[in-house]
Protein backbone atom coordinates (compact mmCIF):
# COMPACT_ATOMS: atom_id res chain seq x y z
CA UNK A 1 0.00 0.00 0.00
CA UNK A 2 1.38 3.47 -0.97
CA UNK A 3 2.16 5.62 1.86
CA UNK A 4 -0.58 8.17 2.51
CA UNK A 5 0.53 11.57 2.91
CA UNK A 6 -1.48 14.34 4.24
CA UNK A 7 -2.58 16.13 0.90
CA UNK A 8 -4.01 12.71 -0.60
CA UNK A 9 -5.96 12.40 2.46
CA UNK A 10 -6.93 15.70 2.09
CA UNK A 11 -7.98 15.21 -1.25
CA UNK A 12 -9.83 11.97 -0.44
CA UNK A 13 -12.14 13.69 2.25
CA UNK A 14 -12.31 17.46 -0.15
CA UNK A 15 -10.86 19.15 3.03
CA UNK A 16 -7.60 21.12 2.83
CA UNK A 17 -4.43 20.16 4.67
CA UNK A 18 -4.65 22.19 7.54
CA UNK A 19 -7.73 20.79 8.39
CA UNK A 20 -6.88 17.27 8.27
CA UNK A 21 -3.67 17.82 10.08
CA UNK A 22 -5.93 19.93 12.83
CA UNK A 23 -8.40 16.91 12.93
CA UNK A 24 -5.52 13.63 12.91
CA UNK A 25 -3.68 15.40 16.00
CA UNK A 26 -6.98 16.51 17.57
CA UNK A 27 -5.93 19.91 17.75
CA UNK A 28 -9.32 21.14 17.77
CA UNK A 29 -11.56 24.33 15.56
CA UNK A 30 -12.86 21.65 13.23
CA UNK A 31 -16.50 21.35 13.34
CA UNK A 32 -17.96 17.56 14.09
CA UNK A 33 -19.36 17.21 10.99
CA UNK A 34 -16.23 17.70 9.39
CA UNK A 35 -14.34 15.94 11.90
CA UNK A 36 -16.55 13.38 10.59
CA UNK A 37 -15.41 13.16 7.34
CA UNK A 38 -11.62 13.45 7.51
CA UNK A 39 -11.72 9.89 9.87
CA UNK A 40 -13.91 8.26 7.79
CA UNK A 41 -11.51 9.14 5.02
CA UNK A 42 -8.98 8.15 6.67
CA UNK A 43 -10.53 4.52 7.91
CA UNK A 44 -11.27 3.92 4.47
CA UNK A 45 -7.28 4.58 3.76
CA UNK A 46 -6.30 2.15 6.12
CA UNK A 47 -4.09 4.86 7.80
CA UNK A 48 -2.05 3.21 10.43
CA UNK A 49 -2.30 5.16 13.14
CA UNK A 50 -4.60 5.50 16.32
CA UNK A 51 -7.15 8.13 15.81
CA UNK A 52 -8.71 10.52 17.30
CA UNK A 53 -12.64 9.87 19.08
CA UNK A 54 -15.14 11.78 16.56
CA UNK A 55 -16.87 13.57 19.01
CA UNK A 56 -16.53 14.82 22.91
CA UNK A 57 -18.03 18.33 23.05
CA UNK A 58 -21.81 18.80 22.93
CA UNK A 59 -23.47 19.85 19.23
CA UNK A 60 -23.59 22.91 18.49
CA UNK A 61 -27.00 23.89 17.19
CA UNK A 62 -28.71 26.73 16.41
CA UNK A 63 -32.11 27.98 15.43
CA UNK A 64 -33.43 31.14 13.10
CA UNK A 65 -37.20 32.24 13.37
CA UNK A 66 -38.68 35.26 12.21
CA UNK A 67 -38.80 38.01 14.75
CA UNK A 68 -42.31 38.70 14.03
CA UNK A 69 -44.79 39.29 16.93
CA UNK A 70 -46.28 36.15 15.83
CA UNK A 71 -47.36 33.17 18.11
CA UNK A 72 -46.59 30.42 15.89
CA UNK A 73 -42.45 31.58 16.14
CA UNK A 74 -42.89 32.32 19.49
CA UNK A 75 -43.94 28.69 20.44
CA UNK A 76 -42.11 27.17 17.90
CA UNK A 77 -39.11 28.88 19.95
CA UNK A 78 -40.35 27.43 23.02
CA UNK A 79 -40.62 23.86 22.01
CA UNK A 80 -37.33 23.72 20.28
CA UNK A 81 -35.76 25.22 24.08
CA UNK A 82 -37.81 22.45 26.24
CA UNK A 83 -36.85 19.96 23.23
CA UNK A 84 -33.10 21.07 24.02
CA UNK A 85 -33.17 20.99 27.71
CA UNK A 86 -34.67 17.78 27.54
CA UNK A 87 -32.17 15.94 25.82
CA UNK A 88 -29.14 17.60 27.97
CA UNK A 89 -26.28 19.98 28.12
CA UNK A 90 -24.05 17.33 27.34
CA UNK A 91 -25.26 16.22 24.24
CA UNK A 92 -26.70 20.10 22.76
CA UNK A 93 -26.16 23.24 23.30
CA UNK A 94 -28.90 25.34 21.09
CA UNK A 95 -28.46 28.92 20.62
CA UNK A 96 -31.85 30.86 19.50
CA UNK A 97 -31.86 33.50 17.04
CA UNK A 98 -34.64 36.12 16.01
CA UNK A 99 -33.73 37.81 12.77
CA UNK A 100 -36.58 40.29 11.00
CA UNK A 101 -38.56 39.27 8.09
CA UNK A 102 -37.78 42.16 5.86
CA UNK A 103 -33.86 41.58 6.07
CA UNK A 104 -32.93 38.67 3.53
CA UNK A 105 -29.06 39.84 3.69
CA UNK A 106 -28.71 40.56 6.77
CA UNK A 107 -30.45 36.62 8.02
CA UNK A 108 -27.72 35.42 4.98
CA UNK A 109 -24.57 36.86 6.54
CA UNK A 110 -25.95 35.68 10.45
CA UNK A 111 -26.36 32.14 8.53
CA UNK A 112 -22.48 32.71 6.87
CA UNK A 113 -20.88 33.90 10.30
CA UNK A 114 -23.40 30.42 12.40
CA UNK A 115 -21.57 28.30 9.94
CA UNK A 116 -18.24 28.74 11.01
CA UNK A 117 -19.27 27.78 14.45
CA UNK A 118 -21.65 25.90 14.44
CA UNK A 119 -22.47 22.32 13.94
CA UNK A 120 -25.70 22.28 12.76
CA UNK A 121 -29.05 24.84 11.60
CA UNK A 122 -32.71 24.60 11.64
CA UNK A 123 -34.09 28.09 9.78
CA UNK A 124 -37.16 29.85 8.30
CA UNK A 125 -35.54 32.08 5.36
CA UNK A 126 -36.66 33.75 2.53
CA UNK A 127 -36.58 33.05 -1.21
CA UNK A 128 -33.17 35.02 -1.55
CA UNK A 129 -30.09 34.83 -3.34
CA UNK A 130 -28.28 35.66 -0.73
CA UNK A 131 -29.62 33.11 1.30
CA UNK A 132 -29.25 30.67 -1.37
CA UNK A 133 -25.39 31.17 -1.55
CA UNK A 134 -25.60 31.04 2.60
CA UNK A 135 -26.65 27.42 2.40
CA UNK A 136 -24.28 26.75 -0.64
CA UNK A 137 -21.38 27.84 1.88
CA UNK A 138 -23.20 25.90 4.83
CA UNK A 139 -22.63 22.37 2.65
CA UNK A 140 -19.26 23.18 1.32
CA UNK A 141 -18.19 23.69 5.13
CA UNK A 142 -19.91 20.16 6.14
CA UNK A 143 -22.99 22.14 8.40
CA UNK A 144 -25.90 20.43 7.41
CA UNK A 145 -29.22 23.11 7.05
CA UNK A 146 -32.90 22.23 7.61
CA UNK A 147 -35.45 24.39 6.43
CA UNK A 148 -38.34 25.54 8.37
CA UNK A 149 -42.54 26.20 7.94
CA UNK A 150 -40.98 27.74 3.85
CA UNK A 151 -38.99 25.65 1.95
CA UNK A 152 -36.68 26.86 -0.27
CA UNK A 153 -36.30 24.51 -3.46
CA UNK A 154 -32.86 23.16 -5.17
CA UNK A 155 -31.35 25.10 -2.26
CA UNK A 156 -28.51 23.09 -0.66
CA UNK A 157 -30.47 21.85 2.70
CA UNK A 158 -30.64 18.77 4.19
CA UNK A 159 -34.35 18.51 4.52
CA UNK A 160 -37.33 20.22 5.02
CA UNK A 161 -39.79 20.13 8.08
CA UNK A 162 -43.03 21.21 7.99
CA UNK A 163 -46.78 20.98 6.32
CA UNK A 164 -47.65 20.43 2.81
CA UNK A 165 -48.46 24.38 2.42
CA UNK A 166 -50.31 23.98 -1.30
CA UNK A 167 -52.58 21.36 0.27
CA UNK A 168 -53.44 23.55 3.30
CA UNK A 169 -54.41 26.49 1.28
CA UNK A 170 -56.13 24.16 -1.06
CA UNK A 171 -58.35 22.70 1.99
CA UNK A 172 -58.59 26.06 3.64
CA UNK A 173 -60.70 27.20 -0.08
CA UNK A 174 -62.42 23.58 -0.01
CA UNK A 175 -63.76 25.02 3.30
CA UNK A 176 -64.72 28.05 2.46
CA UNK A 177 -66.42 26.94 -0.36
CA UNK A 178 -68.09 24.45 1.04
CA UNK A 179 -69.77 26.82 3.70
CA UNK A 180 -70.70 29.42 1.31
CA UNK A 181 -73.57 29.02 -0.76
CA UNK A 182 -74.21 32.40 -1.30
CA UNK A 183 -71.96 34.15 -4.07
CA UNK A 184 -70.19 36.72 -2.94
CA UNK A 185 -66.47 38.53 -3.10
CA UNK A 186 -63.78 36.39 -0.99
CA UNK A 187 -60.56 38.27 0.29
CA UNK A 188 -57.06 36.94 1.37
CA UNK A 189 -54.93 38.73 3.62
CA UNK A 190 -51.62 37.73 3.01
CA UNK A 191 -48.02 37.42 4.65
CA UNK A 192 -44.66 38.34 2.89
CA UNK A 193 -44.92 37.21 -0.19
CA UNK A 194 -41.17 36.80 -0.64
CA UNK A 195 -41.69 33.58 1.66
CA UNK A 196 -42.73 30.40 -0.18
CA UNK A 197 -45.04 28.71 2.66
CA UNK A 198 -47.53 32.14 1.85
CA UNK A 199 -47.55 32.03 -1.86
CA UNK A 200 -48.40 28.24 -1.86
CA UNK A 201 -51.14 28.84 0.61
CA UNK A 202 -52.63 32.06 -2.03
CA UNK A 203 -52.58 29.52 -4.89
CA UNK A 204 -53.82 26.24 -3.50
CA UNK A 205 -56.24 28.63 -1.68
CA UNK A 206 -57.30 30.63 -5.30
CA UNK A 207 -56.86 27.38 -7.42
CA UNK A 208 -59.38 25.14 -5.73
CA UNK A 209 -62.28 28.79 -5.36
CA UNK A 210 -62.07 29.07 -9.44
CA UNK A 211 -62.24 25.25 -10.24
CA UNK A 212 -65.11 24.20 -7.95
CA UNK A 213 -66.27 27.32 -6.86
CA UNK A 214 -67.66 29.93 -9.45
CA UNK A 215 -70.10 31.50 -7.63
CA UNK A 216 -67.54 33.58 -5.55
CA UNK A 217 -64.81 35.65 -6.36
CA UNK A 218 -61.56 36.06 -5.22
CA UNK A 219 -60.78 39.88 -4.75
CA UNK A 220 -57.13 40.82 -5.60
CA UNK A 221 -54.66 39.39 -1.86
CA UNK A 222 -54.06 42.16 0.16
CA UNK A 223 -50.35 42.18 1.13
CA UNK A 224 -50.42 42.50 4.90
CA UNK A 225 -46.46 42.25 5.46
CA UNK A 226 -47.14 41.12 8.54
CA UNK A 227 -47.94 44.09 9.59
CA UNK A 228 -50.69 44.52 12.33
CA UNK A 229 -51.71 48.24 11.76
CA UNK A 230 -51.57 47.68 7.99
CA UNK A 231 -53.27 44.87 8.14
CA UNK A 232 -56.18 46.83 10.23
CA UNK A 233 -56.58 49.68 7.97
CA UNK A 234 -56.35 47.38 4.41
CA UNK A 235 -59.17 45.34 5.49
CA UNK A 236 -61.22 48.53 7.02
CA UNK A 237 -60.74 50.00 3.27
CA UNK A 238 -61.86 46.65 1.95
CA UNK A 239 -64.97 46.21 3.99
CA UNK A 240 -66.04 50.05 3.32
CA UNK A 241 -65.66 49.24 -0.50
CA UNK A 242 -66.60 46.28 -0.82
CA UNK A 243 -69.83 45.03 0.80
CA UNK A 244 -70.62 41.88 -0.77
CA UNK A 245 -67.25 40.18 0.84
CA UNK A 246 -69.07 37.10 2.06
CA UNK A 247 -65.56 35.15 3.12
CA UNK A 248 -61.79 36.01 4.53
CA UNK A 249 -58.73 33.83 4.08
CA UNK A 250 -55.77 34.85 6.28
CA UNK A 251 -52.13 33.14 5.47
CA UNK A 252 -50.65 34.86 8.46
CA UNK A 253 -50.79 37.01 11.53
CA UNK A 254 -53.02 39.62 12.80
CA UNK A 255 -56.35 37.65 13.79
CA UNK A 256 -57.04 40.02 16.63
CA UNK A 257 -57.18 42.80 13.91
CA UNK A 258 -58.97 41.05 11.60
CA UNK A 259 -61.78 39.86 14.34
CA UNK A 260 -61.79 43.77 15.55
CA UNK A 261 -62.40 45.23 11.92
CA UNK A 262 -65.34 42.83 10.90
CA UNK A 263 -66.86 43.47 14.58
CA UNK A 264 -66.58 47.28 13.60
CA UNK A 265 -68.53 46.16 10.67
CA UNK A 266 -71.16 44.18 12.53
CA UNK A 267 -69.61 41.05 9.46
CA UNK A 268 -68.15 38.93 12.76
CA UNK A 269 -71.28 36.64 12.48
CA UNK A 270 -71.48 37.31 8.42
CA UNK A 271 -68.33 36.16 7.03
CA UNK A 272 -66.87 32.88 6.93
CA UNK A 273 -63.79 33.65 8.52
CA UNK A 274 -60.37 30.59 7.91
CA UNK A 275 -56.73 31.70 9.11
CA UNK A 276 -54.07 29.69 10.96
CA UNK A 277 -52.34 28.23 14.17
CA UNK A 278 -54.54 27.32 17.21
CA UNK A 279 -53.47 29.61 20.36
CA UNK A 280 -55.26 31.89 22.85
CA UNK A 281 -56.32 34.35 19.93
CA UNK A 282 -57.79 31.77 17.80
CA UNK A 283 -58.98 29.80 20.07
CA UNK A 284 -61.17 32.78 22.01
CA UNK A 285 -62.39 33.23 18.13
CA UNK A 286 -63.71 30.02 17.78
CA UNK A 287 -65.49 29.67 20.82
CA UNK A 288 -67.37 33.72 20.33
CA UNK A 289 -67.93 31.82 17.37
CA UNK A 290 -66.62 34.94 14.81
CA UNK A 291 -63.85 32.65 13.53
CA UNK A 292 -64.80 29.54 11.38
CA UNK A 293 -61.75 27.40 11.21
CA UNK A 294 -57.78 27.53 11.53
CA UNK A 295 -55.45 24.80 10.45
CA UNK A 296 -52.68 24.30 13.00
CA UNK A 297 -49.50 23.13 11.94
CA UNK A 298 -48.16 21.82 14.80
CA UNK A 299 -45.18 23.59 16.41
CA UNK A 300 -44.40 21.12 18.75
CA UNK A 301 -44.13 18.57 16.08
CA UNK A 302 -42.23 21.06 14.26
CA UNK A 303 -39.61 21.55 16.43
CA UNK A 304 -39.17 17.66 17.78
CA UNK A 305 -38.74 16.57 13.62
CA UNK A 306 -36.01 18.80 13.29
CA UNK A 307 -34.00 18.50 16.02
CA UNK A 308 -34.47 14.93 15.87
CA UNK A 309 -33.17 14.21 12.43
CA UNK A 310 -30.20 17.06 12.72
CA UNK A 311 -29.11 15.10 15.50
CA UNK A 312 -29.60 11.79 13.49
CA UNK A 313 -27.10 13.24 10.61
CA UNK A 314 -24.57 14.54 13.13
CA UNK A 315 -24.28 11.56 14.56
CA UNK A 316 -24.50 8.60 12.15
CA UNK A 317 -24.70 10.71 8.78
CA UNK A 318 -26.81 9.21 5.72
CA UNK A 319 -28.93 10.38 3.37
CA UNK A 320 -32.71 12.00 4.00
CA UNK A 321 -35.75 12.43 1.16
CA UNK A 322 -35.99 16.42 1.04
CA UNK A 323 -39.67 16.06 2.45
CA UNK A 324 -40.66 12.78 3.62
CA UNK A 325 -39.02 12.50 6.66
CA UNK A 326 -39.45 16.18 8.13
CA UNK A 327 -43.49 16.33 6.73
CA UNK A 328 -46.13 17.44 9.53
CA UNK A 329 -49.43 17.13 9.01
CA UNK A 330 -52.03 20.08 9.85
CA UNK A 331 -54.97 19.72 11.95
CA UNK A 332 -58.28 21.30 11.16
CA UNK A 333 -59.68 22.90 14.30
CA UNK A 334 -63.43 24.06 14.64
CA UNK A 335 -65.79 25.43 17.70
CA UNK A 336 -66.56 22.00 17.62
CA UNK A 337 -63.08 20.60 18.84
CA UNK A 338 -61.27 23.25 19.92
CA UNK A 339 -61.76 22.20 23.77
Amino acid sequence: MKRMTLSKLAHAAGVGVATVDRVLNDRGGVSPAMTRKVLEAARAAGLNRILPEEHRQPWQIEVILSSADAFFFQQLAQDFQQLADALGYRRLRLQRTFIAENAPEKLAAHILASSRRMDGLMLFAHEHPAIYQALSDCKARGVPVITLVSDLPDADRLLHVGINQLQAGRTAGLMMGSMLARAGEVLVISGRVDYRAHRQRIEGFRDVLQQRFPHLALREALAGLEDRSRISKLLEKALVTSPSIVGVYNTGLGNREISEALARHRRERDVVYITHELYATTRRLLQQRTLTLTLDQNTQRHAQLALNLLLQKLEKGGDFSTYEEGRVDFMLYTQENVD
